[in-house]
C-alpha cells in the first residue's frame, strides 16, 4: 500500500508541526515524519489518529500500489510553471472534507461568477454549524421543495441570511433550514469555457473602432507587428 499522509497533509497547506499538534493526543513532528515515510509503521489506531486530524476518514491515507493515480507534477507561480520536487497525489477536495454528505446543483444560467454547464459541488453541515460557512456560496432548502442561493453573511438563531450572486439581487433570509451545503469544488469543462471566452472576446471585437484593434491584440498575446 502507498502512504498518502504527506499528499494530503500538504494539499492542506500543513506543515509537520501543524499536524503533529492536530492529533489528539498531540504528538511530534519527528514522528508524524517517520509515519509519512514509512519509517513506522501505521497502524490502524494512528490512520485513525491521523485521518481526524486530516479531516478524512482513515482510508484515504492509503492506496493500492497497483492502482494508477493522476500526479501533481508542476505548480504555477509568478514566475511560470515550476516541477515539484517529488511529485505527488492529487487529491479532489471532496475527498479530503470529512464525512458529510454531498449533493450537487448544475448552473444552467450564469449568476456571477458560475457559468453555464458548471457542476457545483457541496458539503451538507448541520445549521448549527453555519458559523464555519459565513462568507461562503451555500445552498439552503427552503419549504416547499424550493432552494436558495448565495453568499452565507449572517445568521441569527434559526434564521440564516444569504447574498445571491447575481448583480443587484436582494439578500434572502431562510427559517430553519434541514441542512446548509456549503460550496466546495467547482468542475468547469475548460474547452466550453474557452469557446465561451472567445465569443465574449469576438463581441467586444466587433464595437471596438479600428485603431484600437491592435491594442485588443497585443492584449491577448498576438504580435500586432510580426518581424
Amino acid at each position: 500500500m502507498i502512504n498518502r499522509i504527506r499528499d494530503i497533509r500538504k494539499q492542506k497547506g500543513m506543515t509537520l508541526s501543524d499536524l503533529a499538534e492536530a492529533c489528539n493526543p498531540p504528538t511530534t513532528p519527528q514522528t508524524v515524519g517517520r509515519l509519512e515515510t514509512g519509517m513506522r509503521n501505521l497502524s490502524l489506531k494512528w490512520m485513525e489518529r491521523l485521518g481526524a486530524a486530516l479531516g478524512v476518514e482513515p482510508e484515504m491515507l492509503v492506496r493500492s500500489e497497483t492502482a494508477e493515480h493522476p500526479q501533481v507534477v508542476a505548480s504555477l507561480r509568478q514566475g511560470g510553471p515550476e516541477a515539484l520536487e517529488t511529485t505527488r497525489d492529487a487529491i479532489l477536495a471532496t475527498d479530503m472534507g470529512g464525512d458529510c454528505a454531498l449533493v450537487v446543483m448544475t448552473i444552467d444560467y450564469p449568476h456571477g461568477e458560475y457559468r453555464p454547464g458548471d457542476q457545483l459541488w457541496l458539503r451538507q453541515l448541520d445549521p448549527a454549524d453555519a458559523g464555519r460557512a459565513v462568507n461562503r456560496d451555500v445552498l439552503v432548502p427552503r419549504k416547499n421543495g424550493r432552494f436558495a442561493f448565495g453568499r452565507l453573511i449572517d445568521r441569527q438563531g434559526k434564521l440564516v441570511g444569504l447574498l445571491p450572486p447575481g448583480h443587484g439581487e436582494k439578500h434572502q433570509v431562510v427559517e430553519n433550514p434541514a441542512w446548509i451545503g456549503v460550496a466546495e469544488m467547482l468542475v468547469r469543462r475548460l474547452r466550453e469555457a474557452a469557446d465561451d471566452a472567445l465569443s465574449d472576446f469576438a463581441a467586444q471585437l466587433l464595437f471596438l473602432p479600428v485603431g484600437h484593434r491592435f491594442l485588443r491584440h497585443e492584449a491577448v498575446g498576438i504580435d500586432a507587428h510580426p518581424n
